[in-house]
């Protein structure tokens, strides 16, 4: 892989992303949105000493015209990378509805992909145990504990009477609201995902948000005690760029 480095435009436009790629940073067609949603935040998630490297790496393989007027590399990313890292992080030894969809995103990237509803049913359940994991737990646990002791001591109960009724309103209200949440982005971006890929559309897959899905992953990973996966995610686009179709 080239190795030239990568203009000032170019890492600024990474420091300071807009929604649409670049024009003018780079000597090729600029890539899909998609993509430059992706390879922007995780500019951002990736260490400050490993960042400007990634980046020029990341311009050398777009001079090259990797094939992004397809999912290709989106699919290839995911089986390869993404859901990998989401089933070593589940550590609850069920890794099927992760090999379910591991396997559509593999057909996909050979050019069989599945329609709308078998994507859906199938993504529905690693969505949920992504946000569900990607929910910021410590946050809303402290939030409503204290306001939930506060309350009690404002109505008669003693300090450790409140402390004990903050801690079991924080339990119960956290562990309701991170399903609620999950739930809620499992309905959202089940059925928009499904037809993004069902129909490989690019301009549909990037209306999905996948900057802000790869924050999740990376939040998701890293509460599971995986303080490398967004180097190991950056990786892994790079390698599904680099082996993919060429136009």
């Amino acid at each position: 892989m080239p190795t030239t480095a990568a203009p000032e435009a170019f890492l600024t436009a990474l420091r300071n992303p807009a929604p649409e790629p670049p024009t003018a940073a780079l000597a090729g067609a600029p890539p899909a949105t998609w993509l430059w949603r992706v390879a922007t935040a995780l500019h951002e998630q990736l260490p400050t000493d490993t960042r400007e490297d990634w980046a020029t790496r990341l311009y050398a393989l777009l001079g090259e015209g990797p094939e992004t007027s397809t999912l290709y590399a989106a699919h290839a990313w995911h089986s390869d990378t993404v859901l990998p890292l989401l089933a070593e992080a589940a550590h609850d030894g069920d890794s099927s509805a992760f090999a379910a969809l591991t396997d559509l995103h593999r057909a996909a990237a050979r050019g069989r992909t599945a329609d709308q509803d078998t994507w859906r049913s199938t993504l529905t359940p690693v969505l949920l145990r992504l946000y569900d994991a990607a929910y910021d737990r410590t946050s809303a646990y402290a939030e409503a504990h204290t306001g939930a002791r506060d309350y009690a001591l404002a109505n008669g109960f003693s300090a450790t009477e409140a402390d004990g009724y903050g801690h079991e309103y924080a339990r119960l209200s956290s562990d309701a609201n991170a399903r609620s949440s999950a739930e809620a982005h499992a309905e959202a971006l089940g059925p928009a995902l499904g037809w993004a890929y069902a129909t490989d559309g690019c301009e549909a897959y990037a209306d999905t948000y996948p900057d802000a899905q790869l924050r999740a992953v990376v939040r998701a990973t890293t509460e599971r005690g995986d303080s490398l996966s967004a180097p190991r995610l950056a990786e892994g686009l790079l390698s599904a760029l680099d082996c993919g179709p060429k136009p």
